[in-house]
């Protein structure tokens, strides 16, 4: 005898069935995925046939929920965990540097796949995400032969294709390619002299728009030009290997932010305009910091470091004591950012710095400011007419770059 409410039910829990999905997120793809009940509930053990969103079923969903090499592709994306630090992974400018991940994306290219590299607290947690099938591989030293990287289990296509690409002499290659984008070599700008006309009062061809723009923030116009000699040499063609473009080194994805079209980023005027947006909001972003001259050495910091790091570093001086509002002394910790015991610390949220670079901004920006402020005459070098100077080449140089 056939059970009437026991095939009631099957009904009912297979009309569930198909009507049910679960909903999951990967990549930033959304695939839905259902949950079938294939229930035999006839006397003749007949199987059931299921209509779900993707099609005809008439058996179970596999349990293999694995994601090789061949989904990797199809999905465009290389899903990489590591550590921040020198060797690693750390944020450049607003580009991406470190040993591990210059490798990472060689290898991501060798795929035909972009990149996403997540930064973890420790080891621990690395392989903990890795097995539990949140990224593809852990770009970092594992203290193994090889490369070191560990691959997820279900990843044997994966694996053989990382063996295959890997030799020895790339790490070599990735960390000379590394030392050139942060060498001097890298950037491509001609060097003009720091002072174009001291005895009339000129400090360079572009002084007319310094004191324009340098007003609508209230800065020492000498100030700004002190800046943006220290950032292109006074060259409005100036471009950095990380894309900083003109005579602020502005970068595109900056200049979009502050309505500067692209296409005329090299143009003087509008160059300078734009960086004196950006320092506002920068001076607006640091508005704890009450006293003027110290929030303008945080405002530099920021310009040049990211604002996100120097805020690390007034948090570390914070918990250790010192003024997180005085430069004197989160200056220190801009400088220990570049150390583990400093960039691991719980109240770090960014990693890494080259924090020497930084202070050293800072510095030499007040350097020639304090040589700048000798100038009395506030007369528009636009007016002076003629091609920039070259710098020429000095026994003691009172203004090094």
């Amino acid at each position: 005898m056939i059970n009437v409410d026991l095939i009631d039910i099957c009904k009912k829990m297979i009309t569930f069935a198909r009507k049910l999905c679960i909903e999951v997120k990967r990549n930033g793809i959304y695939i839905l995925l259902g949950t079938v009940l294939l229930l035999v509930a006839c006397m003749q053990k007949k199987q059931e046939t299921v209509i779900a969103p993707w099609g005809e079923i008439t058996d179970t969903i596999p349990s293999d929920d694995s994601f090789d090499l061949d989904d990797i592709q199809r999905n465009g994306e290389l899903i990489a965990l590591t550590l921040t630090g020198p060797e690693t992974y750390y944020d450049y400018h607003g580009k991406h540097l470190g040993a591990q991940y210059l490798l990472a994306q060689r290898f991501a290219e060798k795929l035909g796949v972009s990149l996403r590299m997540e930064v973890c607290r420790d080891t621990a947690e690395m392989v903990k995400r890795l097995e539990e099938g949140e990224a593809d591989l852990v770009c970092y030293p594992m203290k193994k032969k090889g490369i070191g990287w560990l691959v997820g289990d279900d990843k044997d296509d994966l694996a053989s294709e990382l063996k295959a690409w890997y030799r020895p002499s790339l790490l070599d290659e990735v960390k000379k390619e590394e030392d050139f984008l942060l060498s001097m070599h890298s950037i491509k700008r001609r060097v003009f002299s720091p002072m174009l006309n001291r005895a009339g009062g000129v400090i360079s061809h572009y002084d007319g728009f310094f004191q324009r723009y340098a007003a609508t923030i209230r800065w020492d116009w000498r100030l700004l030009a002190a800046q943006c000699y220290q950032e292109s040499t006074f060259d409005p063609q100036a471009r950095s290997w990380a894309g900083a473009c003109g005579l602020m080194q502005i970068m595109p994805a900056t200049a979009d932010h502050l309505g500067l079209p692209r296409g005329s980023i090299y143009d003087p005027e509008q160059n300078i305009s734009a960086a004196v947006r950006y320092i506002a909001e920068l001076e607006r972003s640091f508005s704890d910091i009450r006293e003027r001259s110290e929030r303008i050495k945080f405002v530099l910091a920021a310009y040049n470091g990211g604002s996100f790091h120097i805020r690390d570093a007034m948090a570390l001086a914070e918990k250790n004591g010192r003024n997180a509002r005085m430069w004197r002394d989160v200056e220190q910790f801009v400088l220990g950012l570049a150390q583990p015991q400093y960039y691991n610390d719980p109240v770090v949220k960014n990693g890494y710095m080259r924090g020497s670079e930084t202070v050293d901004y800072v510095r030499k920006i007040h350097e020639r400011w304090n040589g700048y402020r000798g100038v009395k005459t506030i007369r528009s070098g636009m007016a002076t007419g003629g091609t920039p100077q070259k710098a020429k080449r000095e026994r003691k140089k009172k203004y090094q770059i």
